[in-house]
């Protein structure tokens, strides 16, 4: 039995989240075409012969403007070490830049693979001057890759495989994730709302089950000013009816969410209420 865990860091939006996915065979991870969707560590498993690997989803790493955003980083960070393997992911579709060399530079890059996502999106010149520009980097090895199509996960994963020591399976077979339920049902509403709502407002909202008396589930939905709180209604409720419609569709049949949205002020400033959160 061979086992090990594999970290994916990265700019934000680089598809660190769909790769996980893509791996593990489901949905382990929320995705929105919005920078910064993840905010928390999240461990996806994948399960082949005789070996298991765990893959470490983080929080693209950025210029943090808020209290929240200097936690993510962090996080992301702090996930690097004591690793087999950590995955610099690269957006094919963009060139590569200040933001992916500084992600680099935290990484030992000689232990590492970088691992170019999105060439189903990139014209065949663009994936090569990718490689060209990352091999500047001095890293393991390199591969370029699709999570929406699985073009090139194959040989990722086999080289991936390589790399994992001999040791246990560090979860059963049939755990795909070690998120719990109140966190992922919080992170599907949330997703939901970042697919929905405009500009900056995606960034000042969270989510939290407050209540869970299955069937019956309650979410609060924090947002930092009055002013949105109606923006995440809708006219006449219709926004937030559609998000619950949504996330019920990915629940256990006969499932009840019930959506509730405060106003907590500056709430990605405060500590207190990050670590409530459990960022």
């Amino acid at each position: 039995m061979r086992s090990g865990f594999v970290t994916l860091v990265g700019r934000p939006n680089v598809g660190k989240s769909s790769l996980v996915n893509a791996i593990c065979g489901q949905k382990v991870s929320i995705i929105s075409n919005k920078p910064q969707t993840t905010r928390t560590r999240v461990r996806g498993v994948h399960h082949g012969d005789d070996c298991q690997i765990v893959f470490v989803d983080t929080p693209g790493i950025h210029k943090p403007v808020t209290m929240l955003g200097e936690r993510v980083n962090a996080t992301a960070l702090g996930c690097i070490d004591d690793v087999e393997v950590v995955c610099l992911i690269i957006d094919a579709t963009k060139a590569f830049g200040r933001g992916d060399q500084w992600v680099a530079n935290n990484v030992d890059m000689a232990n590492a693979f970088v691992v170019v996502n999105k060439i189903d999106k990139a014209k065949p010149e663009m994936v090569l001057q990718q490689l060209d520009a990352v091999s500047a980097l001095g890293a393991a090895a390199y591969f370029p890759v699709s999570a929406s199509t699985g073009e090139g996960l194959d040989v990722l994963l086999a080289a991936l495989l390589e790399r994992m020591p001999e040791g246990p399976a560090y979860y059963p077979v049939e755990m795909v994730s070690d998120t719990d339920e109140h966190a992922w049902v919080a992170e599907l509403v949330r997703e939901q709302l970042l697919a929905v709502l405009k500009d900056e407002l995606p960034y000042s909202v969270a989510t939290q089950v407050t209540e869970w008396e299955w069937p019956k589930i309650r979410c609060e939905i924090l947002v930092e000013r009055e002013s949105q709180k109606g923006m995440v209604i809708g006219k006449g409720g219709e926004l937030l009816k559609h998000v619950g419609q949504e996330v019920r569709k990915q629940l256990p049949k006969g499932a009840y969410i019930e959506l509730h949205v405060t106003v907590e002020k500056d709430w990605q400033q405060r500590p207190d209420r990050l670590e409530r959160l459990g960022y």
